[in-house]
């Protein structure tokens, strides 16, 4: 199937490259048909662009890259739809916006994703993550490339 996007244009995507996100994102409820895509010039950076909403694409983290300590509670019957066989088979990540005052991560609604059957939801964690946590140069360990 071709998505025109407005942001990498013209997208094939096969059927088995789709993630289904049954009750779609939050605010985003009618986007359920998603793709994930990498960033050429980032490798901690992924896009989730919707196959809808050729005009919606959120960036995402896996938050243990940023936030080392960060650990996913939520309660079991969240992750149903997610018809995972054990909670390890189980990919996290999180959105990162763009705000003023510069990049945040959404630690408080990250996205669950059983990559084996291609499905995933958005949960909301136990524990009182912010929903813009900010990045700076402190928070993200930097390596040395050339």
């Amino acid at each position: 199937m071709d998505v025109l996007t407005t942001r990498f244009g013209t997208l094939s995507v096969p059927p088995q490259d789709e993630l289904y996100f049954d009750q779609g994102l939050i605010g985003l409820e009618d986007c359920r048909r998603w793709v994930l895509l990498t960033d050429s010039e980032n490798p901690a950076l992924g896009w989730l662009q919707s196959i809808e909403r050729g005009h919606i694409a959120l960036g995402i983290v896996s938050p243990r890259r940023f936030v080392s300590d960060y650990q996913l509670r939520v309660d079991r019957s969240d992750l149903r739809t997610l018809e995972l066989a054990t909670e390890r088979d189980a990919e996290v990540a999180v959105i990162a916006s763009r705000q003023p005052s510069g990049l945040t991560l959404n630690l408080r609604a990250p996205l669950v994703i059983n990559v084996e059957n291609r499905r995933g939801c958005q949960v909301v964690t136990k524990d009182a993550y912010p929903v813009q946590f900010p990045l700076s140069v402190a928070n993200v360990a930097l390596r040395r490339t050339a």
